[in-house]
């Protein structure tokens, strides 16, 4: 069988990542405004190819008007998509969005899944949405969320030259603690929006220069 050990460089260097992004954002946070599992379910599924700013300028006016997934269930297509328009790709968002409302009303109780596997049921849902949810709903660490900002810093820092985010996931869990994984992510959600952006990176502003070796996406 081969050996998925990575390497002692690759590990010596996450270590040092970690280090970085703790001194760096001690206290991680989601950027999105969720008071419940559902609320974050419901913002993460919408966050997709939208800024998170954005979303939460969306959210009140959504839960306001339907607060649960039994109340969302009885929207039409037509009324959610008036709502969520400002979020991009809002038809098939609110379609995603209704066939989980009513699945999680319907199948789940009304509560939002506490499992990778049933998460992964409900309609726009992939591993990176169900990470965030169990995590941020339900302090549950299952896996480490991998967005558009994880795969790229990963990928310049040198921590993984997969291309499939399932396989950066396993990359970046087999070199970071376990408990660290939801922060992990949160850092790098930040540090990519701060400083390692996906265009013209602040190089000079990193504290990671002088061991990152500046692999492209």
């Amino acid at each position: 069988m081969p050996d998925d050990t990575p390497p002692a460089a690759v590990r010596q260097r996450a270590e040092k990542v970690l280090a970085a992004l703790r001194k760096r954002y001690p206290h991680p946070t989601s950027q999105l405004t969720a008071q419940s599992p559902w609320e974050l379910l419901v913002a993460t599924i919408l966050a997709a190819q939208c800024t998170d700013v954005r979303v939460n300028g969306v959210t009140p006016t959504l839960f306001a008007r339907w607060p649960g997934p039994a109340e969302l269930a009885t929207a039409t297509q037509k009324e959610l998509e008036a709502v969520i328009r400002p979020t991009g790709f809002y038809h098939n968002k609110a379609t995603n969005l209704l066939r989980t409302a009513k699945l999680v009303t319907e199948k789940f109780g009304g509560e939002v899944p506490k499992t990778m596997e049933d998460l992964m049921q409900l309609a726009g849902v992939a591993r990176k949405t169900a990470n965030i949810v169990l995590y941020g709903g339900y302090g549950i660490i299952a896996g480490l969320a991998v967005d558009t900002h994880v795969k790229r810093i990963a990928h310049r820092l040198g921590l993984t030259r997969a291309t499939d985010p399932n396989a950066v996931e396993r990359d970046l869990t087999a070199l970071f603690p376990r408990q660290e994984w939801g922060k992990v992510n949160h850092r790098m959600v930040w540090f990519g929006r701060d400083v390692c952006r996906a265009r013209s990176p602040m190089c000079g502003q990193c504290e990671m220069s002088g061991f990152c070796p500046k692999r492209e996406p």
